[in-house]
């Protein structure tokens, strides 16, 4: 008898398995399908967005003639001749420097300060805090053009409307919310254990901050580096209010500016290296740091 059990088990798993085997398979072709749509629909994504990219810089070595001629073309003669038009006549190197003026030290204070303030909203329990981190993400659903006006009065009666010192503010002022809902969260999901090693070893709250939680959050850090580099650099509307002197025009002030001034007569091929000129370092800082922020936002920070 017992040889009898030992031969009519393995029947009804041999049948399982033969009803099994159709699901994977039909599995495999579902995935394989949605990888095949995913990659047309990410091609087709990728080629909308590069397409127009590469045509204006092709189009920044041609000249207007050749641009109104023959706009999809390559460039008779490779010559880098509209970029030293755009950069000395057009002004443009005078506005990319007031950018990285700007930029740089918006970004430098706003990092300092959205770190400081993530760090004591995620690590500190004291009354309030819960009110000020919400008035801060809050702060990400006003609508900017509302604040402009009220921004702009502001400025005017701190005598600071039209200074570096000003636009520095302003762009700090529109990034910090959003720093600080980043690395909330990074600092929050930081062991408790480290800090407390660090208060026995004999560090203060700074030093706790600087040495030793501010390098464990690198990769969040570098992440809303860039996202706040690439918002600031391409900001339009608050220099477009605050800044009227136009020794201190940003680059997207030039911009316009420079095609309201040429009217009729444009130089269609200086106008597109400026654009070009515009776009590049913000092509080379996501080139340089693209691990980083892929790093920064992928699953392994929330470990």
């Amino acid at each position: 008898m017992s040889t009898g059990l030992e031969h009519s088990t393995p029947a009804p798993e041999r049948s399982a398995s033969r009803k099994v085997a159709p699901r994977r398979q039909g599995g495999r072709t579902g995935d394989r399908v949605f990888s095949i749509v995913a990659q047309v629909i990410l091609t087709i994504w990728a080629l909308a967005v590069l397409l127009p990219l590469l045509w204006t810089v092709f189009s920044s070595f041609k000249t207007s003639g050749e641009i109104l001629s023959s706009p999809f073309s390559m460039p008779a003669e490779w010559s880098f001749k509209n970029f030293a038009t755009a950069w000395t006549e057009a002004g443009i190197g005078r506005f990319f420097g007031n950018t990285v003026v700007v930029v740089g030290g918006a970004l430098l204070l706003v990092m300092l300060l959205g770190a400081m303030c993530a760090y004591v909203l995620a690590r500190y329990e004291f009354p309030g805090r819960r009110i000020i981190y919400y008035s801060l993400i809050a702060g990400l659903t006003f609508p900017l053009f509302l604040a402009v006006v009220p921004l702009f009065f502001i400025m005017e009666s701190l005598h600071i409307r039209g200074t570096y010192i000003g636009l520095i503010l302003a762009y700090v002022g529109f990034a910090l919310p959003f720093t600080v809902f980043f690395l909330y969260a990074f600092f929050r999901q930081l062991p408790e254990e480290i800090g407390e090693a660090a208060a026995i070893d004999g560090a203060g709250d700074f030093r706790t901050f600087f040495q030793v939680m501010l390098p464990m959050a690198g990769p969040g850090m570098a992440s809303v580096t860039i996202f706040n580099f690439l918002g600031l650099w391409n900001q339009f509307l608050i220099p477009i209010v605050l800044n009227t002197d136009r020794d201190k025009y940003v680059l997207a002030q030039g911009l316009a500016n420079m095609q309201a001034q040429q009217g009729y007569d444009s130089d269609w091929g200086a106008m597109f290296a400026s654009v070009t000129i515009t776009i590049l370092p913000v092509l080379v800082v996501y080139m340089i740091f693209q691990r980083q922020l892929q790093g920064g936002i992928g699953p392994s920070t929330n470990k």
